[in-house]
């Protein structure tokens, strides 16, 4: 039996995610889908919490993360270091997930803004891709954590 290797870099960045419950989600999703980072910016609770455990089960001890400020400059930061920007958003130039197939070989970050408002134009504009999760009934938008986890599972 052959031993599979991971040589590609995967990370979720958090930019104004304000629902614990939901940032912990995703560090357990980013376990599981084996994703190496969880990037938490702007008004993301970060760990320690005591609320933590229920719902991440241990996670945030299992996945590296890192918290900064501003989103701008880590972004920034990755695509000079060769990471694809993957933007989990709906607008005129989104990518139907569904016909989205990525370079599993690629280093790349999925940026993920709060339920309530647009992703930021300055981050789309660092984007290499820009991909919604089309609705088909009445909602325009599913929970965060559950989008960001069909998402991270097409780079398994």
């Amino acid at each position: 039996m052959s031993c599979q290797i991971k040589s590609n870099k995967k990370y979720l960045l958090l930019d104004s995610i304000r629902s614990c419950l939901n940032v912990w989600a995703m560090m357990r999703t980013c376990d599981g889908a084996w994703f190496d980072k969880i990037i938490l910016t702007w008004f993301t609770p970060i760990p320690p919490r005591k609320d933590i455990a229920k719902t991440a089960i241990w996670a945030e001890m299992m996945i590296d993360w890192e918290y900064y400020e501003y989103p701008l400059e880590i972004i920034s930061q990755l695509k000079a270091d060769w990471f694809k920007i993957v933007v989990l958003e709906q607008n005129e130039n989104s990518i139907d997930y569904r016909k989205f197939n990525p370079d599993l070989s690629e280093d790349i970050c999925i940026v993920l803004w709060n339920e309530i408002e647009w992703v930021r134009k300055e981050i789309i504009g660092l984007a290499d891709y820009v991909i919604e999760l089309p609705m088909l009934w009445k909602k325009q938008s599913l929970n965060v954590a559950t989008a960001a986890g069909i998402l991270m599972y097409k780079f398994v």
